[in-house]
């Protein structure tokens, strides 16, 4: 019979096996009693498949505001699974500026850049006190070996991270600044609900010189594009607090191609 190699496990080879860490050193992290274990690494797998991850050791890592996670160019060896905070991943463009590719938060995972070159294609720096459990690569392949649900799950989260970047290419493409603004919010609401949160009123933890980096817009428009929606009556901005007024009519606005 023809043994068929699952992708993630020929992409995992790359990455020196070591010894799978005992419980004991572990820092008491463990994924089932995590609130966002549905959004994280273990959403799908079955109870077995838990345990095992269990049997683990995810170091926790905190991080003060300002403090970066990893630098683009650095040597990949750990993914990161957000347990708390907001972060901010960027890359530098050619001429030495900032361009801000995403704002990851609690139960999304990163490094998964690093899978492909064994190198940082970005970097990522806490927006607030965060913290994040680290898996080592050479833990992970050796969970994918022992499970295939494990390696379908990580299937899973690298498909999640292609649909982001087509979603945050779909806004850029969008010649409306509102509009752009528009899908930025409802991405931040939809998360926030995900997550047992509100999906009305939230802290934004970027600044909007960082949202006019995501969007591609300049901070003076960002500013101008929140003024319009406050003025149309679909949101209250206090500083960085957002209150939107209704969401669904948020949407529907968004959905609507003029």
């Amino acid at each position: 019979m023809q043994t068929i190699t699952h992708p993630v496990s020929a992409a995992f080879r790359a990455f020196p096996i070591v010894r799978m860490e005992t419980a004991q050193e572990s820092t008491g992290a463990q994924c089932s009693s995590c609130r966002f274990k549905g959004l994280c690494l273990p959403g799908g797998l079955e109870p077995s498949d838990l345990a095992l991850m269990d049997g683990m050791t995810f170091a926790q890592r905190r991080l003060q505001e300002g403090e970066a996670l990893y630098h683009e160019g650095e040597d990949a060896r750990f993914i990161y699974a957000v347990r708390m905070g907001t972060l901010k991943s960027s890359i530098l463009s050619r001429d030495g500026r900032e361009q801000v590719t995403g704002f990851p938060v609690a139960g999304e995972v990163l490094g998964l850049d690093g899978l492909a070159t064994g190198t940082h294609a970005s970097s990522v720096h806490a927006l607030e006190a965060s913290q994040v459990c680290t898996i080592h690569f050479a833990t992970l392949c050796e969970l994918a070996r022992r499970s295939a649900r494990v390696q379908q799950v990580i299937t899973r989260l690298l498909s999640r991270e292609i649909v982001r970047e087509q979603e945050h290419m779909t806004l850029l493409g969008d010649s409306d600044a509102g509009h752009r603004l528009q899908g930025f919010l409802l991405n931040i609401s939809r998360r926030m609900a995900e997550r047992g949160y509100s999906a009305s009123e939230f802290h934004l933890r970027m600044s909007r010189a960082e949202i006019g980096s995501y969007l591609g817009m300049t901070l003076e428009t960002v500013s101008r594009a929140f003024s319009a929606l406050q003025r149309q009556g679909v949101l209250e901005v206090d500083r960085k607090h957002v209150r939107i007024h209704d969401v669904q009519a948020l949407a529907q606005a968004f959905e609507t191609v003029d």
